[in-house]
């Protein structure tokens, strides 16, 4: 990547993202975020320069800069990703952190970020707009759907199934097979040896709905 990154989101997410970025060496241009008691500071000695929707900013993107998407919320992180690929026609870059393992072998869409310690195995496929906190591991053959976020030291083995927009807790362990259905979560440090039902939330060893 040769053109600096536009992050969209100055909170944790945003921390985050431009934390992986320096791990590559990328410079990140500024951070654009809709909270006004960030606007025109500094995080971690990067500006804060306007609000996510700002046509000054936006309008360099796909020209002179990227952008990676990183609100807090889901819903605001899909507002924000179809603004930019309807009125901008740009599409996020992935943010993969240089201390991640992802293999080649695996599938990617865009958007996605991979902290530092993530492991993604061979043949697994990840959509859209994932997050995949430190130390979770993606094992071979699993298939996350869009805006899937998998937090840190959780494991998705062999063969699972995890829906769009759905959430895996801090530690979690999602068994060989299993499918965790669209928006469902499950707490951490659960450990999921049955499918799990869309919108459902569970907790638990075994896991068990709540």
């Amino acid at each position: 990547m040769q053109n600096p990154v536009i992050i969209v989101g100055a909170q944790q997410l945003g921390k985050t993202a431009l934390d992986i970025f320096i791990s590559n060496n990328v410079v990140v241009y500024c951070f654009l975020e809709d909270n006004p008691e960030l606007q025109h500071k500094e995080v971690n000695n990067i500006s804060v320069m306007s609000s996510s929707e700002d046509p000054e900013f936006l309008k360099l993107l796909g020209k002179k800069c990227e952008v990676f998407v990183a609100a807090e919320d889901t819903a605001a992180r899909k507002s924000t990703v179809n603004l930019l690929k309807e009125e901008y026609q740009v599409v996020p870059v992935n943010a993969l952190h240089k201390f991640s393992s992802v293999s080649e072998n695996a599938w990617l869409g865009h958007g996605i970020l991979v902290n530092a310690g993530a492991v993604i195995n061979t043949n697994a496929k990840v959509g859209d707009h994932c997050i995949i906190l430190s130390n979770a591991v993606v094992e071979a053959d699993v298939t996350l759907g869009d805006f899937v976020q998998v937090g840190a030291g959780a494991i998705i083995n062999a063969g699972a199934t995890v829906e769009e927009q759905a959430f895996i807790g801090s530690g979690a362990i999602v068994v060989s097979g299993v499918k965790i259905g669209k928006k469902a979560r499950v707490g951490a440090g659960a450990v999921v040896i049955a499918d799990v039902p869309a919108n459902a939330t569970v907790f638990g060893n075994p896991a068990e709905k709540v």
